[in-house]
């Protein structure tokens, strides 16, 4: 885990913090322009408790990293329509004027100032944003260490799972082989009672036709006795 003097040295270390901006409310409030994006140089002073002067000489020794990170040094043109679009949204918000720069105004994000608070050593408020950064990422790291022990254990039964599953595939095979043999015979028992019931249809028909041969042979008997007990009377 890196340490709080690590941080102060080390740019690449304060690149990997600089998404957590969260922290800067978790430590203080801090008071935002209008915009609510931007930040004065008095503003950040009044944040970290210290001079202004200190927070001006702090940006010109690290004026290269804190302008990756959000500062902007706003002059001529520029500077007037910002403090135009200033004074529109201050009277918007009840306020009768907007503190004016002379030549010049350095512009702060929410970024810039954390940057400042990991380069800033004598002030109180930035040593606490660096304790909650670090103290944040002890706790990323202990719940990083966790999930990596419980992906593997997962990974551990998975393993189990696949020699399970090599197992049982030459029985799913010997499985998948028996219910193929069970529909070659169930197809052969259609085809068994499909031509078991043409039979039985030919056979109903040859009753039938037994039927009306029997009906008339009885119908020739009945008139033989008829004939033979007229004869019988002569």
């Amino acid at each position: 885990m890196p340490t709080e003097v690590a941080l102060l040295g080390s740019r690449a270390l304060r690149g990997e913090q600089m998404g957590r901006v969260d922290v800067l409310d978790k430590v203080k409030s801090l008071a935002m322009l209008p915009d609510g994006i931007h930040v004065r140089t008095e503003d950040v002073a009044r944040y970290f408790e210290v001079s202004t002067g200190a927070v001006r000489r702090l940006t010109d020794r690290h004026q290269k990293e804190l302008a990756e990170n959000g500062l902007r040094v706003l002059r001529g043109a520029e500077l007037r329509s910002f403090q135009s679009d200033m004074v529109s949204l201050w009277v918007g918000d009840g306020v009768e004027s907007y503190p004016q720069a002379a030549t010049q105004l350095r512009l702060y994000t929410r970024r810039t100032v954390l940057n400042i608070a990991m380069l800033l050593r004598d002030s109180d408020i930035a040593s606490c944003v660096r304790t909650y950064l670090l103290d944040a990422e002890e706790s990323l790291r202990t719940q990083y260490a966790s999930l990596d022990h419980r992906v593997t254990r997962i990974e551990s039964c998975l393993t189990g799972v696949g020699s399970a599953l090599q197992e049982l595939g030459p029985v799913l095979v010997r499985m998948s082989e028996r219910l193929d043999s069970l529909d070659r015979k169930v197809e052969m028992t259609h085809q068994v009672v499909g031509a078991m019931s043409l039979r039985l249809t030919d056979v109903q028909q040859d009753v039938v036709r037994l039927d009306g041969r029997m009906d008339a042979f009885a119908g020739q008997l009945k008139d033989l006795r008829r004939r033979n007990g007229q004869r019988g009377q002569r």
